[in-house]
């Protein structure tokens, strides 16, 4: 009985591990547009503030 409840909690957390992988995989991708955004837009406001 209590290897059968290791076994179960055992394939719990590496359940929970690759719903974790595939969660930052997924953030991998898109995170990056997210900071060359952010930089344009944060080039843009200090220059339209020193041009103005």
């Amino acid at each position: 009985m209590e290897k059968t409840l290791d076994i179960l909690k055992t394939e719990a957390e590496i359940a929970k591990l690759m719903a974790e992988t595939q969660k930052l995989n997924l953030e991998s991708r898109w995170m990056p547009f997210v900071w060359a955004s952010g930089l344009i837009l944060a080039v843009m406001a200090i220059t339209k503030f020193f041009f103005n």
